[in-house]
């Protein structure tokens, strides 16, 4: 079960997924269901189509069943099963 403590450790894919803080502007605020991901992107189903975005140029917030939890994107920059087992 996905927890905030345990989210960077989990596949990320079904997750709905906002886009927090950035230093690009203009990303700030997309938000949609992820529906792949790769070692340094994210694919968003948006309003607007899928959009693909990288990890570790935002700071994320993540909806699931049984909460929402934030974390900067530079801790997700490895593919899931490559995350697994390291601590955050």
């Amino acid at each position: 079960m996905i927890t905030k403590e345990n989210l960077a450790f989990h596949e990320l894919i079904g997750t709905r997924a906002t886009i927090v803080g950035s230093g690009n502007m203009g990303i700030i605020g997309v938000s949609g269901m992820v529906v792949d991901e790769t070692k340094f992107m994210l694919a968003l189903d948006t309003k607007n189509g899928i959009k693909k975005f990288p990890k570790e140029v935002a700071h994320w917030r993540f909806s699931f069943e049984g909460g929402e939890a934030e974390i900067d994107g530079t801790k997700l920059t490895k593919r899931p099963h490559e995350r697994m087992g390291v601590k955050a």
